[in-house]
């Protein structure tokens, strides 16, 4: 029976008979105190806007800034496209640019290049010129 008692005491759910708080009790008091208090008990506010304002910074170099850069970047090679350049749209569309317009390319489609279609600037992707594989054999014999 002494060795629970003895338990309970260094555990702090018993008050020893002489009614003197233990340094065990103490700190369980102050835990439920903190408990109480809410998540941050007696942390400086100051400390959490900073660590609010970190973890805000965090989402920005890792989220929004390489975005921003990559649709900057994108705005660029879509404004040096001129007539003649090969491109593919966001369609999934090879075509040549033969005219500009103010907001729209007019863009030749198909093999023979008989079908003009407008499209708007946001939806040309890329400029390149499509794979055509016109020459399998020589894919197939550069790859030996």
């Amino acid at each position: 029976m002494y060795l629970v008692l003895n338990y309970l005491q260094v555990l702090g759910m018993v008050v020893p008979e002489d009614g003197a708080p233990t340094a065990v009790t103490d700190a369980a008091a102050n835990g439920a105190e903190q408990a109480a208090g809410g998540g941050f008990g007696n942390m400086n506010p100051l400390f959490v806007v900073l660590m609010w304002v970190a973890v805000i910074g965090v989402f920005y170099f890792f989220s929004i800034r390489p975005q921003s850069k990559r649709d900057k970047k994108l705005k660029e090679m879509q404004s040096a496209i001129k007539t003649g350049d090969d491109v593919y749209t966001t369609s999934g569309l090879y075509g040549k640019v033969v005219d500009i317009l103010e907001d729209r390319f007019i863009i030749e489609f198909g093999t023979n290049r008989s079908v003009r279609i407008p499209v708007r600037k946001s939806d040309v992707f890329v400029d390149q010129e499509p794979d055509s594989g016109k020459n399998p054999v020589a894919k197939s014999e550069s790859g030996k």
